[in-house]
């Protein structure tokens, strides 16, 4: 049974440890990690900035306790869905998808946006076969080599 709870202020390292394990694996063709190895510092501050920022709320998925997924939102965006590789395809990204849209809906939000890589096309997928469409803005990636990233966007129900 999986327990999603919302992750303390204390929880970046947690965050940190979910994102890069789940990046590592699934953007090795992007970002081989032998040429650009996963920049732990900068993702650790951009967690611990978004523990602390009162428009963001992340939450950890659990099962017997054991962290295995994580999901943030904030001012009308999904911002990041994680999922442990030794998870992926048992149904934790789509319950914390659907946790994370009742969440904006919940915060009143009308419609959702995201940004993924362009070369994530197991994330595209994923995203599309739930509703979500391309906006057409694009931005390039602060991490080299600075791949770029496409935004999604789709309706909430009221």
């Amino acid at each position: 049974m999986t327990r999603i709870e919302r992750a303390k202020r204390d929880d970046a390292e947690l965050l940190l440890q979910i994102q890069q394990r789940a990046c590592v694996a699934a953007f090795a063709h992007i970002f081989p990690p032998d040429q650009y190895p996963f920049p732990a510092v900068e993702v650790r501050e951009g967690w611990v900035r978004a523990l602390a920022d009162a428009e963001v709320e992340a939450y950890v998925a659990l099962v017997e306790e054991e962290p295995i997924g994580s999901v943030s939102v904030g001012r009308g965006r999904l911002r990041t869905l994680y999922v442990l590789p030794e998870q992926q395809g048992t149904g934790i990204g789509s319950e914390l998808h659907d946790f994370a849209l009742a969440r904006l809906a919940e915060l009143g939000c009308s419609e959702a946006r995201l940004w993924t890589l362009t070369d994530n096309h197991g994330a595209r997928r994923f995203y599309e076969r739930r509703g979500w469409t391309l906006s057409g803005a694009v931005r390039p990636v602060p991490f080299p080599p600075n791949p770029v990233d496409v935004e999604y966007r789709r309706e909430l129900p009221a």
